[in-house]
């Protein structure tokens, strides 16, 4: 069984030299990783770039957050990386800058629309109007508007996203699910996880998996596990 261009693997370890071990375990079971924020300030893009000349691809989960000139200059410099994907937050006025510095490079440009560990309650909180599944369907609107070329949303909005994807005639738009979790691993503190086939079935064009495999006893072997779950839809 070889590895599926579907599922991401995030490397959310607290060093380099962690997550490169962690890549030469998962060997030829893995061809996508993610780098998060736990490796930015300790040389994630020469990581970056040491997966990419290894043939593998990578996704930049940065989730940049500021004003729309910051972003768009942040955003060419990563453009120029060549790197695969990269997450905004999604706001307008930070995915139109984002997607003007993507340019006519082949970064594509993912918005955040509610963090899979929120719930409705936790909205409240922060002040928000919106449940998570009305804010996730008005940011993937408005993404949608903006040009840019997917959006990230728990496994429980994926079909919500496809559904207006599919009404807005973009049948290449991704939907890129966190919160994945197979049915023999714990939730941790995904809220609103799902199965990797029940993502997939809900429109899900890739899935991000990371403790269930990361932290296995024999983490290639958990990835083959994964794959043939996906294999099945």
């Amino acid at each position: 069984m070889t590895a599926d261009p579907r599922l991401i693997i995030p490397l959310d370890l607290p060093t380099v030299d962690e997550a490169r071990a962690m890549v030469e375990r998962l060997g030829d079971a893995v061809s996508f990783y993610k780098i998060g924020l736990e490796l930015l300030a300790t040389d994630g893009m020469g990581l970056a770039r040491a997966l990419k000349a290894q043939g593998k691809s990578v996704f930049l989960d940065w989730k940049l957050h500021d004003i729309g000139a910051t972003v768009e200059r942040s955003a060419r410099v990563l453009a120029g990386a060549g790197c695969d994907l990269l997450t905004v937050h999604a706001e307008p006025q930070v995915m139109r800058s984002a997607v003007l510095a993507r340019g006519d490079s082949d970064l594509k440009i993912l918005a955040v629309t509610v963090l899979t560990s929120l719930t409705d309650a936790d909205l409240t909180e922060m002040g928000y109007a919106f449940g998570a599944r009305d804010l996730v369907e008005r940011r993937i609107r408005q993404a949608i508007d903006c040009g840019v070329d997917g959006v990230v949303s728990s496994p429980h909005e994926a079909a919500l996203a496809r559904e207006i994807a599919k009404d807005a005639s973009r049948p290449d738009f991704l939907v890129v699910t966190p919160g994945v979790r197979p049915d023999w691993s714990a939730k941790n503190d995904q809220a609103r996880a799902a199965t990797p086939a029940d993502a997939l079935r809900a429109g899900a064009s890739h899935l991000v998996c990371g403790r269930p495999i990361t932290a296995a006893a024999d983490p290639h072997a958990a990835a083959l596990q994964v794959i043939a779950e996906m294999a099945g839809v």
